[in-house]
């Protein structure tokens, strides 16, 4: 492949950097696929966390199978980056670029937001409205008080961070295009060092904000991001070098169930993240080549599209059952993991509503139709990237 340039050498340019026009660009449904795999784990972590189980045994399977569930997050966040860069656009303004984007993460977003005020008023819940704002505008992630980031519908800390690196991409894309191979793969490899040097850095932060800077502030939470960034621009230009799909699963399983079992929870971030991106990178690769992907099935990445409403219903659906039920702890016996099956059920129902009605309505209303150069091929071949990994 030649060499990766922007459409524009204005220093004032204001489009998306992209690849060039004169290749096409495959689609990548297995990234598709693996969000719903994602959503899951976040899912199967609250399910622990919010005491749905309260059978010992139970309790205990889904602790180890979840207690890493968490960095469910930490797989959007580097997947966010990798489908970004991947699906850059030449031509696109980058206000086209960023109404796009809101308009994928915003009506939802709104919808839940008013949902849960409703019910707060319902439920004669004293509603402060200077956090309710700031968790409406999605800057609740900035401000280092539990009462502010995790307000609201709680999860949508995400979506604060999200729309920072929304901000950030285009801005970066130009100088992205023109850096050498060599400093995309330092920020690969700079990526995990840096989350690991998090904890004893924290130290620096005072006690009640340490939570906050390591696992919410959209500054430190960009790490990862970027890192998905940097591994989508060196597939691109085929500079990429890592494992195929059957091989990064293994990695990942293994690395999943010794961290599970043995690895102080203070390494997880750091090593999750590099394994999270070989899987991504792995099933991109997959898809380019045509080789063999169980994440790409009609099944999968239906679920996929979903997984977004899915991830932003999920909390607000348990919590609202069982405060209505008068639950505030786990179901006995075998009505625990019955409950946990039905909550699942019940969020993919309405999560299928809400990307139906409003996600998928909401994307043809507010963005605007693509601006591309050429001659309207605006992805790189599979003859191409096969070529630039020769």
């Amino acid at each position: 492949m030649g060499p990766i340039q922007s459409l524009r050498q204005n220093p004032d340019e204001t489009t998306v950097a992209a690849a060039p026009a004169s290749t096409r660009r495959s689609n990548l449904p297995s990234l598709t696929g693996l969000r719903w795999i994602a959503a899951m784990l976040v899912f199967g972590f609250h399910i622990g966390t919010m005491r749905i189980i309260a059978e010992p045994d139970y309790q205990a399977v889904v602790g180890w199978l979840f207690t890493l569930g968490l960095s469910g997050v930490q797989f959007f966040f580097i997947l966010s980056g990798f489908v970004l860069v991947w699906s850059a656009r030449p031509g696109q303004r980058r206000r086209d670029f960023w109404r796009r984007r809101l308009a994928k993460i915003y009506p939802n977003h709104l919808v839940l937001w008013a949902a849960v005020l409703l019910l707060w008023t319902y439920l004669a819940i004293e509603i402060n409205w200077e956090v309710a704002l700031a968790n409406l505008f999605l800057v609740q992630a900035w401000i280092p008080h539990g009462g502010y980031f995790y307000s609201v519908n709680t999860v949508s800390w995400s979506l604060s961070c999200e729309l920072f690196f929304y901000l950030c991409l285009p801005l970066v894309l130009p100088l992205l295009r023109r850096v050498r191979a060599g400093v995309l793969v330092g920020v690969v490899v700079a990526v995990p060092l840096l989350i690991l040097a998090l904890w004893p850095g924290q130290e620096l932060v005072p006690e009640q904000s340490r939570w906050w800077f390591t696992q919410v502030f959209p500054l430190v939470r960009s790490l990862e991001f970027w890192m998905g960034v940097a591994a989508a621009e060196l597939m691109i230009r085929g500079r990429w070098r890592g494992p195929g799909l059957p091989v990064a699963s293994v990695i990942f399983v293994v690395t999943w169930v010794a961290a599970s079992t043995w690895i102080p929870a203070q390494f997880w971030a750091a090593l999750l993240a590099p394994v999270y991106l070989l899987v991504i990178a792995a099933a991109a690769d997959a898809d380019v080549r045509g080789s063999w992907s169980p994440w790409r099935s009609r099944r999968m990445v239906w679920l996929g599209e979903v997984s977004f409403a899915y991830y932003l219903v999920h909390v607000f659906v348990i919590s609202t059952v069982l405060q209505f039920a008068g639950r505030s702890q786990g179901l006995p016996g075998w009505q625990g993991p019955a409950a946990a099956v039905g909550f699942l059920l019940l969020n993919l129902l309405l999560a299928a509503a809400l990307h139906r009605f409003v996600e998928n309505p909401m994307m043809r209303l507010l963005v605007p139709r693509r601006r591309t150069a050429g001659h309207g091929n605006t992805s790189i071949s599979h003859a191409a990237y096969r070529s630039g990994r020769r």
